[in-house]
């Protein structure tokens, strides 16, 4: 995943932001699951994680 991420910023994202009077938005969304849920100490690590990126939403649901 963080090589893809490297490509695309390299290939897309930088192609599109040369151009005079370009402006690019990047939308990311993670999506994750795991059938005994997450632990403690992962979901707290994850949250002030995206809490630090000002991620404008984040959270775990349960289920």
């Amino acid at each position: 995943m963080h090589k893809d991420m490297g490509v695309i910023v390299e290939e897309v994202v930088q192609r599109l932001t040369s151009q005079v009077g370009c402006e690019v938005e990047i939308t990311l969304e993670i999506s994750a699951r795991r059938p005994e849920g997450f632990d403690e100490n992962t979901v707290r690590t994850v949250s002030e994680n995206s809490r630090t990126l000002k991620f404008e939403q984040y959270g775990f649901e349960e289920g």
